[in-house]
């Protein structure tokens, strides 16, 4: 029977329950065990245990995590969406050493702590927008070497955290391997494919822009600047897709075929369908745009 895109939209949100981390987190390790029948997990459940924690603030000398838009969530939305590329690309033939598997793995874990504010910081961590894959790598390095990771695995690790740098010239960075650098074309398109196929991801919109109105982000005036801004910024990601991060994206059906014996990219359907219906709020309702989204109350309340 053919799948019609609501029914593809329905099914991405319906595979996992992204709202509980260690559904996300199992899923992951089936998904990566896949791949990779003999790779063990431990470290990466050892990091994403931390993470848990950090955001939560329950790591000492740090808050919890206080941005709306870059939450939890948002980590955990590029994580399992990292390891179905990863997945997708083994299908179609590709190889990569486990080791370095693991490292992009936990760079995924790590590529957004840059929010995160240590005790004493004042205001949020929104006004790190602009800085925070800097802030981001800087923790990656620290903790990796606090775990043994040798200096080549660090500098790896933050040059795929790099790649999550939307203006980011991914042919600029200097990998040490073509591994390294496949695998962080993964991790931005990871980012950008995991917040955008989110089901909520047209009500999260006023979330992050309450993130940029904190950080003084030119051009999101009002609320619904960041609404009409959202059109144009998908047809960047098409680009950037395809340019820059090397059309990795392509890997997902694989995933979705194999995994879960749907021949279609999910994550690409479910952003069309949602961009399609801003399309039409924005033509058709742009006073009342609030009204339109199904789970505005929800999210605003949160």
């Amino acid at each position: 029977m053919k799948i019609t895109p609501a029914e593809h939209f329905r099914q991405l949100a319906e595979l996992v329950a992204m709202d509980q981390p260690l559904a996300v987190r199992a899923e992951v390790e089936t998904t990566i065990q896949l791949a990779f029948p003999g790779l063990e997990t431990g470290r990466i459940r050892e990091v994403f245990e931390h993470i848990l924690a950090l955001f939560d603030g329950r790591v000492p000398g740090y808050r919890p995590c206080n941005t709306e838009y870059h939450n939890l969530q948002h980590t955990t939305d590029a994580f399992i969406a990292m390891a179905r590329l990863i997945h997708g690309a083994v299908v179609e033939g590709n190889s990569f050493s486990e080791k370095n598997v693991e490292l992009a793995l936990i760079a995924t874990i790590l590529h957004d702590v840059g929010y995160i504010q240590q005790e004493g910081d004042i205001g949020s961590g929104a006004k790190y927008t602009q800085n925070h894959i800097e802030r981001s790598a800087d923790f990656l390095s620290a903790y990796l070497r606090a775990k043994g990771f040798d200096e080549g695995d660090i500098a790896d690790g933050r040059d795929m955290l790099a790649c999550t740098g939307f203006t980011v010239r991914i042919p600029d960075i200097r990998f040490r391997s073509f591994e390294s650098r496949i695998l962080g074309m993964m991790l931005g398109t990871a980012d950008l494919l995991g917040q955008m196929a989110d089901r909520a991801y047209l009500e999260k919109i006023s979330l992050l822009y309450r993130e940029f109105k904190e950080a003084k982000i030119p051009g999101v005036a009002e609320e619904i600047d960041l609404y009409l801004n959202t059109l144009s910024f998908y047809e960047l990601t098409q680009k950037r897709f395809a340019n820059d991060l090397g059309g990795v994206n392509r890997f997902m059906r694989s995933h979705f075929r194999a995994r879960w014996g749907v021949d279609a990219d999910l994550y690409a359907v479910s952003i069309e369908r949602q961009m399609n219906y801003l399309r039409e709020i924005l033509e058709h309702f742009r006073p009342d745009y609030r009204k339109y989204l199904r789970r505005w109350r929800r999210t605003a309340q949160q």
